[in-house]
């Protein structure tokens, strides 16, 4: 029988973990690599959580009486963003109200805002009417008004309103081709924006001429507010054309009706510029290069040394694996700029091209990757997950390798190349009983990749 899972809390803090305590070079506190790993995750994860970074940025109401405030948002973070609000909105005399939409699993308790949960990452039903009520609540509002508007990563999936012309069909025909297809987070939201009645700053040019505060939580490389949740509240400079030259130059197979909106560029959303906007503030309260650091600053209490390798680490994710395998053995086998013991740290969002049948995402998938390029190097072992717990499709955050990974695969008659080649991922790692389950972590600044290397 395989062990179980390894099991981390959402919020930061260990559960439980499988695996043999053995000699290391870490303090008595980590009693195994796989210990030290799990709370690096930990503590990447409790930097990003609303109730830590929403109070501060909250603005000052309306006056009483003179005007509403309405809280809206999407993303798999915006139920515990709204939550983090109405716990901070005590004494300000102005009531809230609104609307945010997260994803199925994601959802807390709130008083005044209502949290409507669904699908992603391909859109459904419940995110289209949530979406028409979202736009609907935000009509007819005064300069006296208040939007405060709760963004983190998802959002594109969750706000799901097709432009006219296009159907819910539509919309889920492309998010499935975009997923297959191997294009990076900004080229996938660049066609989502350009087929959208409300991504692209048209939310925000609906609540015109309220004053907009936008808080994001950003699970995007470079953190560009555009690309997070396709940028519903702001400004957007890329083009239909833009837009269409990426589905070309994915040979992407979409419908009929989706190329003629790109080409006539009916699909056009809000420029730079735009008197609509001029009364729009975004700030950006969580970054996957702030959660690194608090797991660098935990390593370093720990007494291994931290090198943050890149917050936007993108490309194909076994291609991303081979890299970081290689940056290993070199701190392993010959020294580098940092001492040893020590954690080579990244984040970003890595992509898969859907080739194979398996069950996987790209974190376990840059995982396994490598791994395969690692062998059994002694002394490295590595963790790659999804911030928000869930990696692909399934409700696993992602995995560890360790260096006796490949002899418990093959002892069980596994084939690792071939999970690899078939997208296998949270298969292999299931079975080895090495998949990270977290269940959802109600924030979301995308992946986490920890290597550590304990001898030189």
């Amino acid at each position: 029988m395989p062990p179980a899972p390894l099991r981390v809390t959402p919020h930061g803090g260990q559960r439980h973990s499988s695996g043999k305590a053995g000699p290391t070079a870490f303090p008595e506190k980590y009693t195994h690599p796989r210990e030290l790993l799990k709370s690096l995750f930990d503590a990447a994860v409790a930097s990003a959580q609303p109730e830590l970074c929403v109070p501060p940025h909250l603005p000052e109401p309306p006056a009483p009486g003179q005007g509403r405030v309405i809280v809206i948002g999407a993303g798999k973070a915006s139920a515990a963003m709204a939550r983090a609000v109405e716990r901070h909105w005590a004494g300000r005399g102005v009531p809230l109200e609104g609307l945010v939409v997260t994803r199925y699993g994601h959802a807390v308790a709130c008083e005044h805002v209502e949290i409507v949960e669904a699908a992603h990452p391909v859109p459904d039903e419940a995110g289209h009417a949530a979406a028409q009520r979202m736009l609907h609540m935000v009509q007819g509002l005064t300069p006296n008004d208040l939007v405060l508007c709760l963004i983190s990563g998802g959002g594109s999936s969750l706000l799901p309103l097709p432009l006219p012309g296009l159907t819910l069909a539509h919309k889920q025909a492309v998010h499935q081709a975009l997923l297959r297809s191997g294009a990076n987070i900004g080229e996938m939201n660049c066609v989502r924006r350009h087929l959208s009645a409300i991504k692209g700053g048209r939310l925000a040019a609906a609540c015109h001429p309220a004053r907009v505060l936008t808080l994001l939580i950003s699970d995007v490389p470079g953190d560009n507010p555009v690309d997070i949740a396709s940028g519903p509240t702001v400004a957007d400079p890329s083009t239909c054309a833009d837009a269409l030259a990426i589905t070309r130059r994915y040979a992407l197979d979409l419908p009929a009706e989706v190329q003629h909106v790109l080409a006539s560029g009916a699909g056009e959303s809000v420029k730079p510029g735009d008197p609509r906007l001029a009364r729009c503030e975004t700030r950006l309260i969580a970054t996957p290069q702030m959660a690194l650091q608090a797991a660098a600053q935990l390593a370093r209490e720990a007494g291994v040394t931290p090198w943050v390798l890149g917050d936007g680490i993108e490309g194909e994710a076994r291609d991303v694996g081979k890299v970081l395998a290689a940056l290993a053995q070199q701190q392993a086998r010959h020294g580098g700029p940092i001492t040893t013991p020590c954690v080579l740290l990244s984040g970003g969002e890595t992509t898969v091209t859907v080739r194979g049948q398996g069950r996987g995402g790209r974190n376990v998938e840059c995982l396994l990757s490598l791994g395969l390029s690692l062998g059994e190097a002694p002394g490295i072992h590595a963790l790659c997950a999804d911030t928000d717990g869930v990696d692909g499709l399934e409700e696993i955050a992602g995995a560890v390798w360790t260096p006796d990974s490949l002899q418990r695969a093959w002892a069980q008659g596994l084939r690792p190349l071939d999970h690899l080649m078939d997208n296998n991922g949270h298969g292999f790692f299931e079975a080895l009983g090495d998949s990270v389950v977290t269940g959802p972590t109600l924030t979301n600044v995308n992946d986490f990749r920890a290597i550590l290397i304990d001898r030189a």
